[in-house]
């Protein structure tokens, strides 16, 4: 019996995590072992999750198990599609440059700014009142 490789990566986007395993196959995409439009159901996270296979010509020809916490769907998919970016690049590094070129493999960092002390909120200000 043939042991396919497996290729493991980690991929983040605000406080979601989410870790991606692909092997050789047929296109399957299970996120947290449920089917992708099971878990994702606006086509915008679809898309999104999709950008670096279509990038790689890679649509159908890996499986790929996805286990993502933290955030909300939109950080979710963000931050599977950076793993995945990973993935590829790793697999091949002339899809490096391509995945690079793009945008996917640089991490989102921004988050949340924290409420700060003395005002409502991070940006917002207490009402001014001259007397």
């Amino acid at each position: 019996m043939s042991e396919t490789q497996i290729h493991a990566a980690t991929g983040k986007r605000k406080t979601a995590t989410a870790r991606v395993w692909m092997r050789d196959g047929g296109g399957k995409i299970t996120v947290n072992k449920r089917d992708i439009d099971q878990y994702y159901l606006r086509d915008t996270s679809k898309m999104v999750i999709m950008q670096p296979l279509e990038l790689t010509g890679n649509t159908g020809s890996f499986d790929i198990k996805i286990n993502v916490c933290g955030g909300g769907l939109n950080g979710q998919a963000g931050a599977t599609r950076h793993g995945i970016a990973r993935v590829l690049a790793a697999i091949n590094p002339e899809w490096r440059q391509v995945l690079k070129k793009n945008g996917l493999l640089t991490r989102d960092a921004r988050k949340k700014e924290r409420k700060l002390p003395g005002q409502p909120g991070a940006r917002k200000r207490f009402q001014y009142s001259k007397r």
